[in-house]
């Protein structure tokens, strides 16, 4: 877990006890009613702020900012504005190990697993595949020419762009993901609901309910 989401986390828990709700006003914090496996809190402060967090297994997400209430609906908006996590081409060499060889790395230049990749050719379906921390090899059986690579990390929603291949400049590809505020939920035009004692958050097409903690 990073310092961001340690910071929220410790400000979520600080402010739980005792909580106290004025009459009408949603100014408390709000846990989701999801099964053990999922832990995630909305604290909404009364200087008019609020955080976020979320932990489902790998998954972390956070969030702060500000947030109003105009009748049923709860407004919450992120600040700063995220800055969403790219992926970017890097280096380009060549190999005589296999057709192509994939790597994904963080910008001090480890390798990062689990990455989805789609991989097209001159002709049929795409390969579908992951990357492991040392990358990812294109069958020596394929005997089709790859022309495009794209990458996902589905968890967090995030997809690049087509990045064009020309095997005749290089057949060991690296790219690099900078993750820059990648887990911080941008709440800015989400719909929540205010319920008593509830608020049903939207997401996609979930309904998420959190419940006021002490009631």
């Amino acid at each position: 877990m990073n310092k961001y989401f340690q910071a929220t986390l410790t400000g979520l828990l600080l402010a739980s006890p005792g909580t106290s709700f004025a009459a009408g006003s949603p100014i408390g914090t709000y846990r989701l009613q999801d099964g053990p496996d999922v832990a995630s809190e909305i604290a909404l402060h009364a200087d008019g702020t609020f955080q976020y967090f979320l932990m489902a297994g790998s998954l972390d997400e956070a969030s702060k900012g500000r947030w109003t209430a105009k009748g049923k609906a709860l407004h919450l908006v992120t600040i700063p504005k995220p800055v969403a996590a790219v992926f970017s081409a890097g280096t380009v060499a060549r190999s005589t190990d296999a057709p192509l060889i994939l790597h994904v790395v963080g910008q001090k230049g480890g390798g990062i697993a689990a990455v989805d990749l789609k991989v097209g050719f001159d002709a049929g379906k795409p390969v579908e595949d992951y990357t492991q921390d040392y990358g990812w090899t294109l069958s020596t059986d394929e005997k089709r020419v790859p022309r495009w690579v794209e990458f996902g990390v589905p968890i967090y929603q995030l997809r690049s762009q087509r990045f064009v291949i020309e095997v005749s400049k290089g057949n060991v590809l690296t790219f690099v993901l900078t993750p820059n505020d990648l887990g911080v939920i941008d709440f800015t035009g989400w719909q929540i609901d205010i319920q008593p004692g509830k608020l049903i958050v939207h997401r996609g097409e979930q309904l998420l309910t959190y419940e006021a903690a002490g009631r």
